[in-house]
């Protein structure tokens, strides 16, 4: 998931407040969730197994796996598809000729890709921080990159052993992009769920920052699959998903938000994911701001709201909320004082890469 600039396309009046605000909204969900992004990033590297299990204990609802493909078709959970950032892909010496320039989404990218791998050579690398300038590196090295089919595997045995479900908010990645090299995710990512006695029953939340996928998902969920839901993410206000721009089409998801758009997402997804300060913006001087009404037309719309991401360094946080001036800080206090202004704001769930701060912010309000 990505950084957006929603205070500045706010200011610009992209989206509108189309209803007054009351002090709190009350969220629509029954309970409302605690989703470890990417596991527990924040203390694992991200994407690990050793990371959604430290996402769990901590107490997180729902563990989320982002989704790429390799060469020979397998679903393995990495960021992105360029993995030099999250692997030690780039200490392979029988790799370094692997190495090259491809257009993503519209974007140059350099690096090492996923699908220019077979599973069993991406098995041979290891896991490291994407972020070591804010956070340890000292897990680097150990972990291999799983698979949605182990990622399941490993959920289940840990529902077992906590005796509670454990969701799955699997993101599908680059969709378009994938589909055009051949490699089409959405029916391989249904088969795999379904293919496993857990993913049949468990809480699954199938996300997108595109359009096109989520409503042919929709359309081959029908009523087979009460337990799974999707998810339409939102990236920045004046940018456009990528199967749009592949059609020529024009809207951008700052259209997505308005109270028309809103009640479109609802004919085929369940719930919105916007960037945090898509609810609430920063004010100028940084520190957090008013909320925007987009939970209540959300809510309106009878779509939950599940921002993204909360995250326990000092730099990441709203100015008021800072511990110190280290922007690198691991400030515990600043992220519950921001989860819980966020929770009175009315969201449903919420991605954090601490899933402990999360369920602390949650459960002692």
């Amino acid at each position: 998931m990505k950084s957006l600039s929603w205070a500045i396309a706010l200011t610009a009046g992209i989206l509108v407040m189309s209803a007054p605000l009351a002090a709190k909204e009350a969220p629509i969900a029954a309970k409302v969730l605690v989703i470890g992004h990417r596991g527990a990033s924040a203390l694992r590297p991200e994407h690990t197994l050793a990371s959604y299990s430290k996402a769990i204990a901590d107490g997180a609802d729902f563990i989320e796996p982002d989704l790429v493909m390799t060469r020979d078709g397998a679903l393995v959970a990495r960021h992105e598809n360029e993995i030099s950032g999250t692997t030690d892909v780039a200490k392979h010496p029988e790799f370094a000729g692997r190495k090259t320039t491809k257009s993503v989404d519209g974007n140059n990218v350099t690096g090492w890709f996923t699908e220019d791998f077979t599973l069993a050579e991406l098995k041979t690398l290891r896991a490291r921080e994407r972020l070591p300038q804010f956070r340890s590196t000292q897990y680097d090295g150990q972990f291999q990159i799983p698979t949605l089919d182990e990622i399941i595997d490993f959920v289940a045995a840990q529902s077992a052993t906590y005796g509670r479900p454990i969701g799955i908010i699997p993101e599908i990645k680059h969709g378009t992009y994938f589909q055009k090299i051949g490699l089409p995710m959405e029916q391989r990512v249904l088969g795999t769920l379904d293919a496993h006695a857990y993913t049949r029953t468990a809480p699954v939340e199938i996300q997108s920052f595109e359009i096109t996928n989520l409503r042919y998902l929709r359309g081959k969920l029908g009523k087979n699959h009460p337990n799974i839901r999707l998810l339409q993410l939102i990236d920045d206000a004046d940018t456009q998903p990528f199967d749009v721009v592949v059609a020529g089409g024009k809207l951008r998801y700052a259209d997505m938000l308005t109270p028309a758009g809103l009640r479109d997402i609802a004919t085929y997804a369940d719930a919105i994911g916007p960037n945090t300060r898509a609810i609430i913006p920063l004010a100028s001087d940084g520190s957090l701001g008013e909320p925007t009404s987009l939970v209540h037309d959300a809510h309106a719309a009878k779509l939950e709201v599940h921002p993204y991401t909360f995250r326990p360094e000092n730099h990441f946080q709203a100015k008021n909320f800072w511990q110190g001036t280290d922007p690198k800080q691991f400030n515990e206090n600043g992220s519950v004082a921001e989860i819980r202004a966020y929770l009175d704001a009315g969201i449903d769930a919420f991605f954090t890469d601490d899933p402990a701060l999360g369920r602390r912010a949650l459960d002692t309000r």
